[in-house]
């Protein structure tokens, strides 16, 4: 399973012919320095701070030093003019995304106070103290001439909640596309057959994501099922009387044989130290692999709600979108269009298969079912909504040049009827209405699937996608 293992890099500058003219004043900036590191310090652990840079030389150690330390994102603190000749041989050795933290230290200098000194030169100090925005056009300048890509936050040192959720933001954003570059994700199975939108190229992945892909056998999980004991799979029943609402009508037979794939599919991770999975296979003409496949439905909601989101019909795609929901926190479950309420001004979602169920409005019903319509087999199935509230729906979709781009809508689960058939399913309303969202939503030419997430997190998706260089279109 993929761990984040981001590291933070931070330094601020100034301008080293400063400090003789102006006493107290480089004490000043790196107390202001220390105060944003120690801010960095309470959104994530590892933060490598390498002090205030004001020379070309420290520059050039300081992007040694980065690179040297691995860091996934750079933190510039403009804490007063400085040359930006101070800044670029930092970022670009050390060649990671940057974000300017151009901070003032309070919302505004004290005219009165400033204005009552009597000593021009301590004046000039007191001015220099409050001059972040000086340098930050020279740098973007710069940065833009040699080709760097830079973001940037413009606000207070204190009491500033929009600046401060931003740099968090950054961070969050930064996180997840370190988990992405080190997940690895079991593909198991085939493509559905004809099921052309969901066709992928895995190179492009590994472009824009990184990360690992590993092509799985079913075979193999139908191995690990065998050695499943009586003991075990008796436990993992329990645990599912714990974790869903099994109905009446769920058969001891059918819980068992879900549970023995459960506890396989469970090693299958650990063997493969997977942290997402894509699967789907015909099952006809074997036995064992069809009786693996269509017990799956569980044991594939409680990975998805484990940290190891499973999208079925081999949706590869999806499958990186649900991670990268679930490495935000937010879920990340695997949904498509069901159907629309024109009375209620509504889009029905869901899917066949499994669930996120740590995001379910209410506890989550186990059914089974005789069918899997448009599949081999018949089993236990999961049926849940998505708790009530704001949610995110993403998807990653493959443009007509071959690269991705991610597709991104808020909205809300709202309550009412679902269609009670066994099936994840959840009644979206979206602020452009449903006809507007379908259409502006289609037009971009995504798969049939799609994550949905709780919460609006759509600017923590859009930068994500400039960390990532992907385009990221927001519809609503």
């Amino acid at each position: 399973m993929s761990q984040s293992s981001l590291k933070v890099g931070l330094f601020g500058i100034g301008l080293d012919a400063y400090w003789d003219q102006f006493e107290g004043l480089k004490a000043r900036l790196e107390g202001y320095l220390l105060e944003v590191n120690n801010k960095l310090s309470e959104i994530h652990p590892e933060i490598i701070n390498l002090g205030l840079i004001d020379t070309a030389d420290k520059a050039f150690e300081a992007g040694h030093k980065f690179r040297q330390a691995d860091v996934d994102i750079i933190f510039l603190h403009v804490t007063t003019y400085a040359l930006s000749s101070t800044v670029l041989p930092v970022v670009q050795r050390a060649k990671v995304p940057v974000i300017i933290l151009n901070l003032a230290p309070e919302a505004a200098i004290d005219y009165k106070a400033f204005n009552s000194m009597d000593d021009r030169t301590r004046m000039t100090g007191e001015w220099l103290a409050f001059c972040s925005a000086c340098p930050v056009p020279e740098i973007a300048n710069v940065f833009n001439r040699t080709g760097i890509k830079f973001h940037q936050i413009t606000g207070m040192l204190h009491n500033d909640e929009e600046c401060w959720t931003e740099v968090r933001e950054w961070v969050e954003a930064a996180r997840v596309a370190n988990i992405m570059f080190h997940n690895r994700m079991g593909c198991m199975g085939h493509y559905y057959s004809g099921m052309l939108d969901i066709y992928s190229d895995l190179t492009q992945q590994y472009a824009h994501f990184g990360g690992h892909m590993e092509i799985i056998e079913v075979d193999e999980l139908a191995a690990l099922r065998k050695n499943v004991t009586d003991e075990e799979a008796a436990d993992r029943v329990k645990h599912f009387y714990e974790v869903f609402d099994v109905q009446p009508d769920s058969s001891e037979e059918e819980l068992v044989r879900a549970a023995r794939t459960s506890v396989a599919l469970d090693r299958l991770v650990d063997l493969y130290k997977l942290g997402s999975m894509a699967y789907y296979y015909k099952g006809t003409g074997n036995f064992d692999n069809e009786d693996t496949i269509s017990s799956i439905i569980l044991g594939n909601s409680l990975l998805t709600a484990n940290g190891v989101p499973v999208a079925g019909e081999y949706e590869i795609k999806n499958a990186q979108a649900m991670k990268i929901m679930d490495s935000f926190g937010v879920g990340g479950s695997f949904t498509e269009y069901y159907a629309m309420d024109f009375n209620d001004d509504v889009v029905l979602m869901g899917h066949d298969g499994p669930g996120h169920i740590a995001i379910a409005e209410g506890k989550t019903k186990v059914k089974p079912l005789k069918v899997y319509h448009g599949k081999v087999g018949r089993g236990l199935s999961v049926e849940m909504s998505v708790k009530n509230g704001p949610v995110t729906l993403l998807s990653v979709v493959q443009k007509v040049d071959g690269k991705l781009m991610l597709l991104v809508a808020e909205g809300e689960s709202v309550p009412g009827p679902i269609l009670e058939i066994g099936n994840t399913n959840s009644r979206y309303k979206f602020s452009i209405g449903a006809r507007k969202f379908v259409n502006n939503w289609n037009i971009h030419g995504p798969a049939h699937h799609c994550a949905v997430g709780v919460g609006h997190i759509s600017s923590k998706i859009e930068k994500l996608g400039d960390l990532l260089n992907m385009e990221v279109v927001k519809v609503c």
